[in-house]
């Protein structure tokens, strides 16, 4: 049988891509910006009976201002560059509804829940829900790019509560969780200096 890879034959007919950049403010508070993407490389008949060129379909921008444990959305704005319709830049503005938010589980349903469906832009909540992640790589790669001290114990890193059972490397007990319990208990056994 043969792979899915080894099934395509001809070029992408459209392609979506999303990208986030994570800027660093202070010890605590980032912006993180996402771009939503969409490009199409073959011509597409609408509903309607009109046809688009190929050609580049969307280009929308969100800025999250981001701080604080855990980590919460302390503002937020939407930029619609390139869209399909002259109504979409109508949504941007919906944004502001997932100021207050904080990136625990449950994060996307609560996304979902103030600007999904009718209530804004199909294409910003999907950027918006992939942002939380980003964000805590980001929020993570500022903060932790100063080397500190180990804490004494698995409960004194609240990092943890977002990240363990996520995935199965950071299950409960899992590799990650072991290696760092290792790197304590390691640590806690070294004498200490006077």
């Amino acid at each position: 049988m043969n792979s899915l890879k080894d099934l395509i034959k001809d070029g992408p007919v459209h392609q979506r891509r999303l990208e986030f950049s994570t800027y660093a403010l202070t010890d605590d508070r980032i912006i993180v910006e996402g771009l939503l993407k969409d490009d199409r490389f073959v011509p597409r008949y609408h509903l309607d009976g009109n046809v688009s060129p190929p050609g580049k379909v969307h280009r929308i921008c969100v800025r999250l201002l981001m701080g604080g444990w855990p980590l919460s959305i302390l503002d937020a704005e939407a930029q619609m560059e390139v869209v399909p319709h002259e109504q979409c830049p109508s949504t941007e503005e919906t944004v502001k509804k997932v100021v207050g938010l904080t990136i625990t589980h449950g994060y996307g349903d609560k996304v979902i829940e103030r600007i999904g469906g009718v209530k804004g832009c199909a294409h910003m909540v999907q950027l918006i829900i992939a942002m939380g992640n980003a964000s805590l790589h980001g929020y993570w790669s500022h903060r932790l790019r100063k080397h500190s001290p180990l804490p004494g114990s698995l409960k004194e890193i609240p990092e943890l509560d977002y990240v363990i059972g996520s995935c199965l490397l950071w299950n409960e007990g899992g590799p990650l969780i072991q290696k760092i319990q290792t790197a304590l208990d390691q640590q806690n056994l070294k004498p200490e200096t006077e």
